[in-house]
């Protein structure tokens, strides 16, 4: 209620009822599930239904729920892929068809639980009251095809995404890819409020830290500083997404031993180009280093009155993501999304054109496949080689009797 009270300030919000509805669904949550932080992370509209997310932590040394369900189903992906790949063998070894040496790039693996896009943990449900059912983890595939996808959502997680390129999941998983992107871009705070640990500072980068702890002796920054158009006080304290679709960038050109069977085939071998890594801006990055829109700035600072200047708090809306707020006042700060999960695009929306189909193999001589002869042709065939041959015996016989009368 006293989050409602400061985004009500900036007309920011749902309504009270609707606001304890979603506490006690909140409290119901936090009572079925071993969770150390739940927040309202926001609400996305929908042409059917509309979905309440909460973003959530476990405490620690509890195992989430469908984690070893996910690590079982890949574990059977993985022994069906080696099954699959013994049958191509003794296929191989029965049928001397050649084969395509093509291999298709390696798929980029997902980010653990409580790391990178993974970090937290969501739980939706279509109106307070209603059971919560909790998304599943993202892929890097699905945050790159939901990059090229505008799509609206239809409140039914079960619902296909019919789209073009098509998309990894259903619903649910475009949903997650959403979010994703979404706290990426427009989770911000007061510059100050976290830090890095002065243990994982020493020892780590400072573009490799990705754990922050909040600062003790924060004591909040002035709210005439905080609207100020240069944004430089506040930070982003979500982790880029790179686009790779991780925040840590994996390495796809990896040498494996099971690879190479042979050393000399390992030197007949042309080693793969290594890729760049793609790199992007750190934890903590002030928002005065964000892109700008075209000629738009990617946030608005705005004071929530101007008539009492010394009760107001400090609204920030997201130019980039219509529907991300954040406020702060003294020590306290908190971001809320209310939209449909579109992204900002300066142009109007077209979806990408299927491709042309693939031309066929050009016909030649070479490989064009001959018309089989007639058994009236094979028969003049076979007459005319057995003249030629009977014509050479003559002409052998001739140079024999011409050489026995020399």
């Amino acid at each position: 209620m006293e989050l409602c009270f400061f985004f009500e300030q900036a007309g920011i919000g749902l309504n009270r009822e609707e606001i304890i509805r979603i506490w006690l669904a909140l409290k119901n949550l936090v009572d079925t599930h071993p969770l150390q932080h739940v927040r309202l992370w926001g609400k996305i509209f929908g042409t059917d239904q509309n979905y309440y997310v909460a973003e959530v932590e476990y405490r620690d040394n509890e195992e989430e729920e469908g984690e070893e369900d996910e690590e079982a189903e890949e574990h059977q992906e993985e022994e069906t892929e080696k099954e699959g790949e013994e049958g191509e063998e003794e296929e191989q070894e029965e049928d001397d068809t050649p084969k395509p040496d093509f291999k298709p790039p390696p798929t980029i693996p997902k980010e653990g639980p409580k790391q990178g896009t993974n970090k937290k943990t969501y739980f939706v449900c279509n109106d307070p009251g209603k059971p919560w059912v909790k998304l599943p983890t993202v892929t890097p595939a699905q945050i790159q095809l939901a990059r090229q996808l505008k799509k609206f959502f239809t409140g039914r997680l079960d619902a296909p995404v019919v789209s073009y390129p098509p998309f990894p999941g259903n619903e649910a998983n475009y949903l997650r890819a959403q979010i994703a992107r979404i706290s990426a871009g427009t989770h911000i705070s007061p510059l100050g409020f976290y830090q890095f640990d002065e243990e994982e500072e020493e020892e780590e980068d400072a573009e490799a830290r990705d754990n922050f702890v909040e600062n003790l002796d924060f004591e909040g920054i002035p709210i005439r500083d905080l609207v100020e158009p240069s944004l430089a006080n506040w930070v982003h304290h979500v982790q880029h997404i790179l686009p790779q679709g991780r925040c840590v960038w994996w390495n796809p050109v990896q040498k494996n031993e099971d690879d190479y069977e042979d050393e000399d085939e390992e030197e007949e071998r042309e080693e793969p180009d290594e890729p760049e890594p793609e790199q992007g801006p750190p934890l903590l990055t002030p928002l005065s280093e964000d892109a700008e829109i075209g000629n738009i700035a990617p946030w608005t600072p705005k004071l929530s009155s101007s008539l009492v200047p010394q009760y107001a708090i400090a609204i920030m809306h997201s130019n980039l993501w219509p529907g991300a707020h954040a406020f702060a006042s003294g020590k306290k700060f908190e971001n809320v999304y209310i939209g449909y999960g579109h992204k900002y695009n300066q142009e109007n929306y077209s979806p990408p054109a299927v491709p042309a189909v693939q031309e066929e193999f050009p016909s030649g001589p070479e490989i064009t496949e001959a018309e089989d002869p007639t058994p009236e042709e094979e028969a003049a065939l076979r007459a005319a080689k057995q003249e030629a041959a009977e014509a050479q015996e003559e002409v052998e016989e001739a140079e024999e009797e011409e050489d026995e009368d020399d």
